[in-house]
């Protein structure tokens, strides 16, 4: 069993509160959660409007099965024009 695990900090720079922030990143969540086998939460940055860090995660059986889902889950997230996505961190256990 492979454990991989994506941390990306996200710009979302066409909002001007938190809640609209909150309303971007919870449709793509959400988009990320229902087409894909992912679980995805924010992990930081919370308090700021125009950034957010989320954490995804997949397990599989191989090494190449867990990459493939999250480069599914990345391309989505960069296909989304409202959100920048800029660091990324990967870890496999």
């Amino acid at each position: 069993m492979i454990i991989g695990s994506i941390r990306c900090e996200l710009i979302i720079s066409d909002v001007h509160s938190l809640k609209e922030k909150r309303s971007v990143l919870k449709s793509i969540l959400t988009r990320l959660k229902q087409k894909y086998n992912l679980s995805i939460a924010e992990t930081d940055y919370q308090d700021v409007w125009q950034r957010a860090e989320v954490s995804i995660v997949t397990v599989g059986n191989t090494r190449a099965v867990c990459e493939k889902e999250l480069q599914r889950g990345l391309a989505l997230i960069d296909q989304d024009d409202r959100a920048e996505r800029t660091l990324t961190d990967y870890e496999w256990l």
